[in-house]
């Protein structure tokens, strides 16, 4: 049965972001209404008056690496809208470096952003999505499931939620809450800009050919909201990935020897380094 998205609260975090702005839109057009949290309230605002202003769309400033902000901004959002159906955690960084040369500040806010913010932003909403008997989706990626070089932090971060969800989801199955995660392949956002523009690229993504090919942030969009209305445990996109997703142990090292020429990851290796330094 569909969960039908007509005047239920949806909340997102990281919502100014590319997919976060696209998904709104998608959500807007089937009825829901909109908290919008993001770093940035003047965004917000801006956006929110864009998708049919304060009674159908408003937002808050959190920071995820906060517990307190996000309390703060869902007990705002839920006092506005009467209360909060369905939260996106949505927000998420990425650092394309390899380890050895990684700043481990850097490291370390990856995985405080895409990981540990999601499991706040859960945290945060429980009372709220359990009083609705609600649904929880993070924006995970593929990423959980083939584990790229250079990409240490954001794949340990994506592998990380994708067994978050997976366990929380048993916590409050009882309690009618569902929990999904959604891993969508490369998509053109503007986080993804410096991937493109960096030696990793065609180094070690061919260029995003082949395999790693982009799929359109419309498609995402898509699955995203069905992911919500058919309230799935874990949906990947392209659907064709699926089986990636389930055996990730029997295919990890198929793709490995498809996806990565050794020597053009070694020399996105050594050029991580200057990256870094440039």
């Amino acid at each position: 049965m569909t969960y039908d998205l007509h005047g239920k609260v949806v909340l997102i975090t990281g919502a100014t972001g590319g997919l976060g702005r696209a998904a709104a839109q998608a959500l807007r057009g089937r009825g829901a209404k909109l908290a919008l949290l993001d770093l940035d309230p003047g965004s917000l605002d801006e956006m929110a008056a864009t998708l049919g202003g304060p009674d159908v769309a408003a937002g808050w400033g959190a920071d995820v690496r906060s517990i307190e902000s996000l309390e703060t901004a869902l007990k705002a959002a839920a006092q506005h809208f009467g209360g909060i159906d369905v939260v996106v955690a949505g927000a998420g960084v990425s650092s394309v470096v390899a380890l050895e040369y990684i700043d481990p500040a850097t490291f370390d806010r990856v995985i405080d952003i895409n990981l540990n913010g999601v499991a706040r932003t859960f945290r945060a909403a429980l009372p709220h999505v359990k009083a609705r008997r609600g649904y929880l989706l993070a924006i995970s990626s593929m990423a959980a499931f083939v584990h790229s070089p250079l990409n240490t932090a954001y794949t340990a971060s994506k592998a990380g939620v994708w067994a978050l969800c997976d366990s929380l989801r048993l916590e409050l199955r009882q309690q009618g809450v569902g929990v999904g995660s959604l891993h969508p392949t490369f998509f053109q956002t503007p986080m993804m800009d410096a991937v493109i523009d960096g030696p990793s690229s065609t180094l070690v993504w061919n260029n995003h050919q082949g395999i790693w090919k982009f799929v359109a942030l419309e498609q995402v969009v898509s699955a995203l909201v069905d992911c919500i209305e058919q309230r799935h445990d874990l949906v990947t996109v392209p659907r064709g990935q699926g089986l990636v997703a389930k055996t990730p142990g029997l295919m990890r090292r198929l793709i490995e020897r498809i996806g990565f020429d050794p020597k053009k990851v070694a020399e996105a290796v050594r050029l991580s380094d200057e990256t870094k330094a440039s």
